[in-house]
């Protein structure tokens, strides 16, 4: 699929292969993994309609969340956003995985969730699919049944269970030097709240929600002062566009 690169160059790319040429490990810090997040929003600031992202996106949308999904480590979702969207396999094509394993990654990334309550819902897809591996940070008691997947519990102290705490165990226990976050807006308010986000990749769409309750990208606590972005590209395709910030120093 081809976009339209407006930023820092003209011209046409290849969203995939831009990605591809990133090296997000590369570039993790000695004490937890680099981490990314990834966001769709409607012009007027909603990062839902209707309770879910999906009528938001488009398929240039789905081209750049598999292709950020192809190239991490592990991918961390909160709670809510594994419910309400109901997460499966988080990369479910045999090929795309047999490119990872050459690559000297795992054939997918690592599912994280943190649940301070222990609370997480087991119903959907990704705990029944038998080749998942999914880390479970928790400072409460966690009953799962008995899934398919395999689950990894992580029990934190409530005092310890923070996000740098979080990434730091992904770093030095699972080996994990590339994170991308898939939301929610607690989860990515939470993350920049601790000073552990490195890129946002946003994709805006080209719509307007009129209102509604939904959330914008971010929630939770007003930080203490803005945090700076730089702008790394600008792509567009079929009206929408598509961001890449880093956080500044």
């Amino acid at each position: 699929m081809e976009f339209r690169q407006l930023l820092p160059e003209q011209g046409i790319v290849d969203p995939a292969a831009l990605i591809a040429g990133l090296e997000l490990a590369e570039r993790a810090p000695d004490d937890r993994p680099y981490t990314i997040v990834n966001f769709v929003s409607s012009v007027d600031g909603r990062a839902t309609f209707a309770g879910r992202s999906g009528q938001l996106g488009d398929e240039g949308d789905r081209v750049m969340f598999h292709s950020l999904r192809h190239r991490v480590d592990a991918v961390l979702a909160g709670t809510m956003t594994l419910k309400i969207e109901r997460y499966g396999r988080i990369v479910g094509d045999a090929e795309v995985r047999e490119r990872r394993v050459e690559r000297g990654l795992r054939p997918e990334p690592l599912a994280c969730v943190v649940s301070r309550s222990g609370m997480v819902p087991t119903d959907i897809p990704l705990f029944e699919e038998p080749e998942s591996t999914i880390v479970l940070f928790s400072a409460g008691d966690v009953d799962l049944g008995s899934p398919a997947a395999h689950v990894e519990v992580v029990r934190l102290d409530p005092g310890e269970l923070t996000f740098v705490t979080v990434l730091r165990c992904l770093h030095e226990r699972f080996e994990v030097r590339s994170l991308l976050c898939e939301g929610g807006p607690t989860l990515f308010g939470a993350l920049l709240a601790e000073g552990v986000v490195d890129e946002l990749f946003l994709t805006l769409a080209p719509k307007l929600t009129g209102g509604g309750r939904g959330p914008t990208i971010t929630s939770g606590p007003e930080l203490a002062e803005p945090a700076n972005l730089e702008l790394m590209w600008l792509l567009e395709r079929a009206g929408s566009l598509y961001l890449r910030y880093a956080r500044s120093v």
